[in-house]
């Protein structure tokens, strides 16, 4: 037996005790997590400041620095998370679809744990907290899997995680890191269907493609993130800027940030005058088209001296740019907005601002998306800010589970049938 599968062995074993624990320990096991992660700072930040450093050194984008770094602040934050998946309802046990057959048997369907969950993920050390909590408190077993440029991260982190469950009586290997940045490794754990019920790929187009296309075992597939705000020609101008602004500027290393801006032409003139104001002050890149360009060029003057205006180049439509870049498009009609959505979207977040009913619920109902918002940012789409506490990925999946995943997402269900003697005639 490999290392590996004897990683996925011990695993299984951990996930079939979790599924017997009830939920105040697991309640427990997640306030230890959170009280370690506020007790434990100085060495959780030192250890990231050597994947940041050397990541500095390697070349890696701002971007990827940005979801690489953990501060005061994030592991702060991430404590509050942790806290608040304890406080929500324990999903296992959970009946629904209840109803008695007219043969007097009482059928339900019981939520229960998958299993055993998988994570290959890059340069997000916070997502071996996320997943190893929302694993604990929906009684599934993690296998986690960083990338190299997160092992001092994710090694700090995930001895924490272990520690602090251990002292509320769950098993360690209830949260194992694999430690060893051997790319090898990845194609023996997408091999490990008799050890993993389900993997999660958390990291780039190549990643996501990878997984989804070798995986033995079922996969979730998302995180690639091309989101569009569409600006319909009733919108309220201070509104579409400001939610315009938040959706760039306020984290654009993230997938639920804004990529492409679309105009109608009718708000375009005073539309786009005030979002090229707030996001010039922020140094954020516009890529235009034709009719975009000569709107903000006729008022360039007006703007800040910072403001970065260039033609948008083909490529520039379905970019996912994880920067302070932006495209922008004017369009003709609500129908325009639809047909690039259509065809660039990635199924992630998709927004719409106006004023206008109706053409609000023509864009929820004909926008393919796990998220579709009115007159929101689309930054909003993300496991803490829905009520879920925290998630394990954004799924673009149509199957299982779509949007952020929470815990009744790494739930499966079984059929209970509670009988009196009933046979089949």
């Amino acid at each position: 037996m490999s290392e590996l599968q004897a990683i996925g062995a011990t695993a299984r074993k951990a996930s079939r005790e979790l599924a017997k624990l009830n939920s105040a320990a697991k309640n427990q096991a997640l306030h230890n997590i959170a009280d370690a992660l506020m007790a434990h700072q100085s060495d959780v930040v030192a250890a990231n400041r050597k994947d940041y450093e050397a990541g500095k050194q390697v070349g890696l984008s701002e971007a990827v620095l940005d979801r690489l770094l953990l501060d005061g602040k994030r592991l702060e934050a991430l404590a509050v998370d942790v806290r608040d998946i304890s406080a929500l309802p324990d999903p296992i046990g959970e009946e629904f679809d209840t109803k008695v057959l007219p043969n007097g048997v009482r059928l339900a369907r019981r939520r229960v744990p998958i299993g055993v969950i998988g994570a290959i993920y890059e340069s997000r050390p916070n997502v071996t907290i996320d997943i190893s909590a929302l694993c604990i408190k929906s009684g599934n077993a993690a296998i986690l899997r960083g990338g190299k440029e997160a092992i001092h991260s994710n090694t700090a982190l995930a001895e924490l995680v272990r520690d602090a469950i251990a002292r509320a009586g769950l098993p360690r290997d209830a949260a194992q890191l694999i430690k060893s940045t051997d790319r090898k490794l990845v194609d023996e754990m997408l091999k490990m269907k008799e050890h993993i019920d389900l993997l999660i790929p958390r990291g780039g187009a190549e990643l996501v493609r990878r997984v989804a296309a070798e995986a033995s075992m079922p996969a979730i597939t998302g995180g690639i993130g091309v989101c569009h705000i569409y600006v319909d020609r009733s919108a309220d101008v201070e509104m579409a800027a400001a939610i315009a602004y938040n959706a760039k500027v306020q984290r654009p290393s993230t997938c639920n940030a804004l990529d492409t801006l679309l105009v109608h032409n009718e708000a375009a003139p005073k539309v786009l005058p005030e979002v090229a104001r707030r996001w010039g002050k922020a140094g954020v890149e516009i890529r235009c088209d034709s009719a975009a360009l000569r709107i903000l060029q006729a008022v360039e003057g007006e703007l800040d001296d910072g403001l970065k205006l260039t033609s948008a180049k083909p490529e520039d439509w379905g970019q996912e740019f994880l920067a302070l870049v932006a495209s922008v498009r004017v369009v003709g009609s609500l129908d325009e907005a639809l047909a690039h959505i259509q065809e660039y979207g990635s199924g992630h977040t998709e927004a719409i601002v106006t004023q206008d009913y109706e053409a609000a619920m023509r864009f929820v109902d004909q926008v393919d998306a796990g998220a579709v918002l009115v007159n929101a940012s689309t930054r909003l789409n993300d496991g803490g800010q829905f009520g879920l506490g925290a998630e394990v990925a954004i799924s673009t999946s149509k199957l299982h589970a779509r949007g952020p995943m929470g815990l009744r997402e790494l739930t499966s269900y079984k059929w209970t049938a509670l009988g009196s003697g009933q046979v089949r005639p």
